[in-house]
Order: structure tokens, then sequence, then C-alpha cells
């Protein structure tokens, strides 16, 4: 192979990779080209946790200030705004939050919950809880009515 093919060919090759990753996005931004679908009334089950207090006033990934005395947590995939109801399975207490951060990304937990929605589950000495998340509205989304 001459060498301007082959210069040819390695610079269609980068293109190629840096024009791949323009879709993508970080998980920190939030921001994605596409959103999963998300029917209201599904659950997942898994472990969540909550923020440090030392996080206060930091920016989520939807841009606004992490306030522990909010109702809020983090999801991986769920879309922004839309509200889950949390509850704890070892003693039934029940927490409905908003979704304006990503994470979390540690271990396998499915949920980082803001220190005032952990308290309403009584979490804060456990630290990590197992949980149900059953998602409430979508931002966008209207609920069906039932069928007569």
């Amino acid at each position: 192979m001459k060498l301007s093919q082959r210069v040819v060919s390695l610079s269609i090759a980068f293109a190629s990779m840096a024009l791949a990753g323009c879709g993508a996005s970080s998980p920190r931004s939030g921001r994605s080209t596409t959103l999963p679908t998300v029917a209201i009334g599904a659950t997942q089950v898994g472990a969540a946790s909550f923020y440090a207090d030392s996080l206060a006033g930091n920016s989520t990934a939807n841009g606004e200030p992490y306030d522990p005395r909010a109702l809020t947590a983090a999801h991986r995939t769920l879309p922004f705004g839309t509200r889950v109801a949390v509850t704890r399975l070892d003693n039934g207490r029940r927490v409905v939050v908003r979704i304006n951060d990503r994470g979390p990304f540690a271990g396998s937990r499915i949920l980082d919950l803001s220190r005032a929605a952990a308290e309403a589950l009584q979490m804060i000495r456990a630290g990590v809880v197992r949980v149900e998340v059953e998602v409430l509205s979508v931002p966008g989304v209207r609920p069906r009515r039932a069928a007569r």
C-alpha cells in the first residue's frame, strides 16, 4: 500500500472513531440523544444509598444545586423530573422523590437519595437499604385511562 493511501485510510479511520463518539454522553451530564421508554407503574428493586452532606450546593446533572432538604434522587436512566415512589422493603416506609441527577455509580445500587428522603425511609444509620422504586409520573407522558 502506498504512503498516500495509508494516510487517507488512517484519516478515515480516525474521523470515523471521532464521529462515533458524538452521540455519546457523559453519565454525569445527564444529556442523552435518546431517553428510555418508561412506563408509569414500572418497578425496580435494588439497593439505595444517600448523598453525603458535604455535597450540599454542588450541581446535579440537571443543573440545579443539590439540596439535602429536598425530596430528590439520582437514577442512571430515568428522565429528569420523573416522580417515583421509593419503598424501603424491610420496614415498609415510603417516600415520593423527583429524579434530578444521574447515578449512583457505586456497585449495584439503583438509587441515590437526598438526606430528606433517606430520613423519611429511616435509613441514615443503615446507609444502604433494599428498596422498590415505582414510576409515578414522567414529564411529557400522560397516564392512560383504564378501559371501561
